[in-house]
């Protein structure tokens, strides 16, 4: 039995997007990729949220068979307000995954995590053989960490040994995210803290030197991960 009017079927989603019309463009590349009985790894953010409605199209019209496993909460409500089967990487290894991104340089490196959900949409690209990072031009740097920092997910205890851990990378400045629409910081669905960490220089070797910081979760960092970019 169904919920009668549930709260998700009228759920929009939560910030305006920009650029709407070039992400259109790179949402139906995307959906266009999908084949019956495919298993798809989808990432978080607005351009996702965006592939994720043109798949669902395809779904109700052509009658296809997939399972999409969501990479945060905002996708799995999606999900299920669109009529997408969600699943999970206990069950399931994806087909291939698709994912936004916040920077992207020449050598297709990512900055990724804005939305938080860096540690879920790393494990899942990693589970893929096939990642398409789906970006408008707007995400294309010089440099990584030339418009935004560096996220990176924190155990709550470790706070203040990991502030001072990553200090020792150089950063410019480092920022503990707080929220918007409650007191005090982010809390990440896996129950941790967010790090922005800014810097004038990621050298090569930068996530892996981040990760190794005890209390460190993820970063948002995704460099040599041999993705394709999809774009417009």
């Amino acid at each position: 039995m169904k919920w009668n009017k549930s709260i998700i079927d009228t759920l929009p989603w939560g910030k305006s997007i920009t650029r709407k019309e070039e992400k259109e463009v790179v949402a139906n590349k995307i959906a266009s990729i999908v084949n019956d009985g495919d298993i798809v790894g989808v990432g978080s953010g607005s351009t996702s949220y965006m592939a994720l409605l043109a798949i669902a199209k395809r779904i109700k019209e052509e009658n296809l068979h997939i399972k999409a496993i969501p990479t945060s909460l905002e996708i799995t409500m999606a999900c299920s307000r669109l009529g997408v089967p969600v699943a999970s990487l206990m069950e399931y290894k994806p087909d291939w995954t698709f994912d936004g991104a916040d920077e992207i340089d020449s050598h297709l490196s990512l900055i990724k995590g804005r939305g938080g959900a860096m540690f879920k949409e790393k494990l899942l690209i990693n589970s893929s053989p096939q990642t398409y990072i789906i970006a408008d031009s707007s995400k294309i740097v010089t440099r990584l960490g030339e418009k935004f920092p560096v996220p990176v997910e924190v155990f709550p205890q470790a706070l203040t040994y990991v502030g001072q851990a990553l200090n020792e990378l150089s950063p410019r400045e480092i920022k503990l995210r707080m929220a918007e629409g409650k007191d005090g910081p982010i809390v990440t669905e896996n129950g941790n803290l967010i790090l922005d960490v800014w810097f004038d220089n990621i050298p090569h070797d930068t996530e892996t030197a981040i990760k190794s910081i005890t209390g460190v979760i993820e970063s948002g960092l995704f460099i040599g991960y041999g993705v394709e970019i999809v774009n417009n």
